[in-house]
């Protein structure tokens, strides 16, 4: 849609402008001042000033025929309506939104999205307000994220919101397909707050310190098993001491103990036999 509006250099335009009003003062002033005045006049309604990184959307008479985006005084056509579009980068945090994840469970989540325009004419004619509708369509996007996946995954393989790299590519592409429209070029977006909403927060935590220690005791059964083993294939390797199977379910009952537990253990020596 966007294309680039017929102008001069605005410098180069006012040089002429004033070598024909030199021209009218020497020549004939009663006759071409009246002819010079409307000239200028015609030409000063051209002049604009483009700042670094701002684009002008030029209309004439409600019709747009161009962008200009060359820093400096530019001249365009005469009459025409010149709005000023920034192209600077931009950021905004959205509001802390209340949603139930993909689980149910209600959380409060915002996000930080950066982004630019891309198309300013797009922009101006698109949509009312090119900031308003980022805004809301950035609030529409985390909604929609929060209610796709859960607060915390407990599957292999599933994403989670507190999957960063995998959420922000999820939630930067599909703003990127909802603002388009209005010309913008999302660069990042990204959660920067996240919570379980505060009537479950108390629960929630004591689930995952649940899930925690379910977790930590899982590995410290498994790495006593494998000690154990490796306790009993060296003394079987070495032929320190023959074990019966009943001798070896006693020495793995002990070695669990001792292994697994919480508190710290009290030795004590058998002086007697275990057929005793």
């Amino acid at each position: 849609m966007e294309r680039y509006a017929f102008r001069l250099n605005g410098f180069l335009v006012l040089l002429v402008l004033l070598v024909l009003a030199a021209v009218a003062a020497i020549g004939s002033p009663q006759v071409l001042g009246i002819g010079w005045i409307v000239l200028f006049a015609l030409a000063a309604s051209g002049f604009t000033v483009v700042n670094p990184n701002e684009a002008k959307v030029v209309q004439f008479f409600g019709r747009y025929i161009g962008t200009v985006e060359d820093a400096g005084l530019q001249w365009v056509l005469p009459f025409t309506n010149k709005t000023t579009i920034t192209l600077r980068v931009r950021n905004f945090e959205t509001a802390k939104l209340k949603v139930n994840d993909a689980d149910g469970n209600p959380v409060e989540i915002a996000a930080v999205v950066v982004y630019k325009v891309d198309d300013a004419a797009k922009a101006k004619f698109s949509v009312d307000d090119y900031e308003d509708y980022v805004e809301i369509q950035s609030e529409a996007a985390v909604r929609h994220l929060a209610t796709t996946h859960p607060y915390d995954s407990h599957e292999a393989g599933r994403t989670s919101l507190r999957d960063g790299t995998e959420v922000a590519a999820e939630l930067t592409a599909e703003l990127r397909e909802r603002t388009e429209l209005a010309g913008i070029e999302v660069l990042e977006a990204r959660i920067t707050h996240l919570a379980y909403a505060p009537e479950i927060a108390q629960a929630m935590l004591v689930r995952q310190q649940a899930a925690q220690v379910v977790a930590a005791r899982t590995r410290i059964v498994e790495g006593a098993v494998g000690m154990v083993q490796l306790a009993l294939d060296r003394l079987a390797a070495e032929q320190v001491v023959e074990l019966d199977e009943e001798r070896k379910a006693q020495m793995v009952s002990n070695l669990l103990v001792v292994l697994c537990g919480d508190r710290a253990i009290q030795p004590v020596v058998n002086t007697g036999s275990l057929y005793a």
